[in-house]
């Protein structure tokens, strides 16, 4: 049976490239182009937040539950006051800061501003209760009351006034989940207000204005490298083919595969992420590479003396199976990422891969027809360039047969120390990861942090024990109790909400305002001050019990301190849970936004495990499939497992961290990786399969292909470098440390393959033998 398929390929795509089908294709492809120029799907630019979290997990259904109850933990924005170097305690000031928080209040989208502008705390008192404002700048002297009263109450410093109290804080709540369009339009409105407002200096953060500054570098990311992968390309064609043909072809082919593999995900409702910024130059490299395998084909045709037209056809025909196998384990490699757990690389992967499937289409309809419709353009100066490969081509091959033991020994000792590093590699990732440090929305973050106790969400799911009536009982409140004072020391947070927080503020009303009084009530106390609580919990910037006061949030902030210390800082909190908390009063479990994300990054090495061992297994199948043996599958595959671990080597060498978007580099270095190997072994079997003896078949094989591998490995090497130009670190470490890995697979196709097939000679004959 696999025997008469294959004689149908052969069969199928030798016909397919005669002229009058290449023309057909040819036609077709135009045809398809010009309707989706005229037809041109949405350009949407995206950066959903919770598109790194993990799906289908237990952890994100619990918080989907969480957030149903309580809202999501990452809608607001922090807007930070200055009074340029000065205390905020100036009237000016303050009158300003005020007239602000009002404006900023009557947009459309913003729910509520916890601030100490308008703070007011409750006093009861025989009389009734009455509110007092605590920032009051009706007169200089009562102003230097508020002042004092201010600074020294734990509430409110490095919270809602930095330390030095050079800085007031706005917490802007606004509409729960806002879509990205009126996220972008509440803030450009806040933008306007806040430099309307004559105040000298303002800080922001928070997700509205993340995912508007994420996407604005994502467009102009996106033109960039769409811009120069053009400028690559043409650049790297006339120093390799010096005709103008040779320049014009590719381009039109490539330029059209990518949009193509572009407009697929558009069409389909997929817009475009961070991790589409790469698209462009991925698929623009992975052409050009297949384009200059067919073309130094059709030259070599050429310079044998065949015509135009059977060298088109000869030159398609021996190479459409390898091209397609190597299109097929670089689509692999991108596909493989849909078996992780987070959507953004899912799609990522999944688009990609069928992208350079549409590149092979592309290359496949379109070249043969064009080179049926323009001039040959073999030249003396190609001839004389070819015969210079020739020669150091040669001179390498016996370099490698006169050192073959040195060239193993080399290859397993730094791979046994590349092996070993592998377990001094950390698993770290951070909220703005992908920004460099220096960028204004990493500065805005970390001032936050420095100032205010932190920008990112930390969220802590309560409920109350089997042996608790429910969270406001007041022994499971001396729990609640127990926990804050953990959590604030441990995670060095800003100030906490929890349903603490409503008693603590019902026990200092009932004590004329006192802030002593701002603890758990006496045991006496507590039974008369339950009934009204409601007042309180009316007052409060967050919810932070349900209704039935069954569940509840211990609610703050954190400086984003990244994955790996977050984790030992969670384990520290379920070990005391564990054994400081009573259980059967209190049930504590940390959840959140950024809880979520840290999973993405925790999983890490179960993610790439899956990609790799997938890609492992498709690519071994291919290779046996191809070769007939699996001992020989096996041969294709170590040259390319190799790399990867040179590249782990890499890594722990330049402190480069695991994170979700370093390690799926491994899964696409490999797919990309193992193109060449395949071209190598392809060749080698079609040089076997005229007769040709085992070696004279390598020597013929590495003299030929070598260039051919040579060449794309340079072309691609060039593509993915031009990542490292991105301020998205997703992007630099995709250009950094694939280009590595295809230089690390270089070496080892034609440095350690030659020399593992001279071992795999006599294997080859037993089974030509049993044949």
């Amino acid at each position: 049976m696999l025997k008469h398929f294959a004689v149908f390929a052969v069969y199928f795509h030798v016909q397919m490239f005669d002229k009058r089908k290449s023309l057909i294709n040819l036609v077709l492809a135009l045809l398809l182009t010009l309707a989706i120029i005229v037809f041109p799907p949405p350009i949407i630019f995206d950066y959903d937040f919770e598109s790194f979290f993990p799906q289908e997990d237990e952890e994100l259904a619990f918080y989907q539950s969480f957030r149903e109850e309580f809202g999501n933990d990452n809608d607001y924005l922090l807007i930070a006051l200055g009074n340029n170097g000065k205390t905020v305690f100036e009237r000016d000031f303050l009158q300003k800061a005020n007239g602000l928080q009002s404006d900023l209040e009557k947009l459309e989208g913003v729910e509520k501003i916890a601030s100490l502008l308008e703070l007011e705390s409750p006093i009861i008192s025989p009389f009734g209760v009455r509110y007092r404002r605590l920032l009051d700048w009706s007169d200089e002297e009562i102003l230097s009351r508020s002042k004092e009263n201010i600074l020294e109450s734990q509430k409110f410093k490095a919270n809602l006034i930095s330390e030095d109290g050079a800085f007031i804080l706005l917490i802007l709540q606004h509409q729960q989940r806002i879509s990205k369009v009126d996220g972008d339009r509440l803030f450009a409105q806040i933008e306007t207000l806040l430099s309307a407002s004559g105040l000298p200096v303002v800080y922001t953060a928070g997700k509205i204005k993340a995912q508007g500054e994420f996407v604005q570098l994502m467009q102009n990311e996106f033109s960039f490298f769409l811009g120069i992968s053009l400028i690559l390309i043409v650049l790297l064609l006339l120093v390799i083919f010096r005709n103008v043909w040779g320049v014009i072809i590719p381009v039109v082919v490539i330029g059209i595969g990518v949009i193509w593999s572009i407009a697929l995900s558009l069409y389909v409702g997929k817009p475009l992420d961070v991790m589409s910024v790469m698209q462009p130059t991925v698929l623009s490299v992975v052409g050009l590479a297949g384009m200059v395998h067919f073309f130094n084909h059709y030259l070599k045709h050429l310079r044998e003396g065949f015509d135009k037209t059977e060298a088109i056809k000869k030159s398609f025909s021996e190479l459409f199976i390898a091209v397609l196998l190597t299109c097929m384990t670089t689509a692999i490699g991108f596909i493989s990422l849909y078996l992780t757990s987070v959507p953004s690389l899912k799609y990522f992967g999944l688009y990609t891969g069928f992208g350079v499937l549409l590149m092979f289409l592309s290359i496949i309809l379109i070249t043969p027809g064009l080179l049926y419709l323009v001039p040959g353009f073999e030249s003396d100066k190609i001839g004389r360039f070819t015969a210079f490969w020739q020669i150091w081509m040669r001179k390498f091959l016996i370099f490698v047969l006169n050192n073959k033991k040195r060239i193993v020994i080399g290859f397993a000792v730094v791979t046994v120390l590349s092996g070993i590093s592998l377990g001094g590699l950390k698993v770290n990732g951070y909220i703005l990861d992908n920004l460099p440090i220096d960028h204004e929305l990493s500065k805005s973050f970390s001032f936050f942090d420095q100032n205010f106790g932190g920008s990112k969400p930390l969220e802590i799911a309560l409920g109350n024990g089997k042996a608790a009536e429910d969270l406001l009982q007041r022994e499971v409140l001396l729990e609640i109790d127990k926990l804050e004072k953990f959590v604030q020391e441990t995670f060095s947070s800003a100030a906490i909400i929890s349903p603490l927080t409503i008693v603590k503020e019902m026990n200092q009303a009932q004590n004329s305002g006192n802030e002593k009084a701002y603890r758990v009530p006496s045991q006496g106390q507590f039974p008369r001050m339950r009934p009204s609580l409601n007042m309180i919990m009316d007052k409060m910037p967050l919810k932070v019990i349900s209704d039935d006061l069954q569940s509840g949030r211990l609610s703050t902030r954190t400086e984003d301190m990244g994955s790996l210390l977050g984790k030992d800082l969670k384990m520290k909190l379920e070990d005391f849970v564990g054994n400081q908390i009573q259980q059967d009063l209190l049930e504590v479990r940390i959840t959140g936004t950024s809880h979520l994300i840290d999973i993405s990054h925790e999983s890490v090495t179960q993610q790439m495990v899956k990609g790799l061992g997938l890609a492992f297994a498709i690519v071994a199948v291919i290779a046996g499939f191809l070769f007939r043996s699996w001992r020989i599958s096996f041969f294709v595959l170590l040259p390319n497992i190799i790399p990867l671990l040179w590249m782990c080597g890499v890594m722990w060498l330049l402190g480069i961290e695991l994170k979700l978007t370093t390690a799926i580099l491994f899964t696409v270095a490999f797919g990309i990786a193992v193109d060449d190997s395949i071209h190598f072994m392809s060749k080698f079997r079609l040089e076997l399969g005229k007769g040709k003896p085992w070696l004279y078949a390598l020597k013929r094989t590495f003299l030929e292909t070598g260039k051919a591998i040579i060449l794309s490995t340079v072309i691609l090497v060039s593509g993915f470098s031009i990542l490292m130009l991105s301020e998205f670190g997703v992007t630099y470490y995709s250009g950094l440390l694939i280009s590595l890995a295809l230089i690390f697979a270089l070496m080892a196709d034609l440095m350690l393959l030659p020399i593992l097939l001279l071992f795999l000679g006599n294997v080859w004959k037993k089974k030509k033998a049993n044949q």
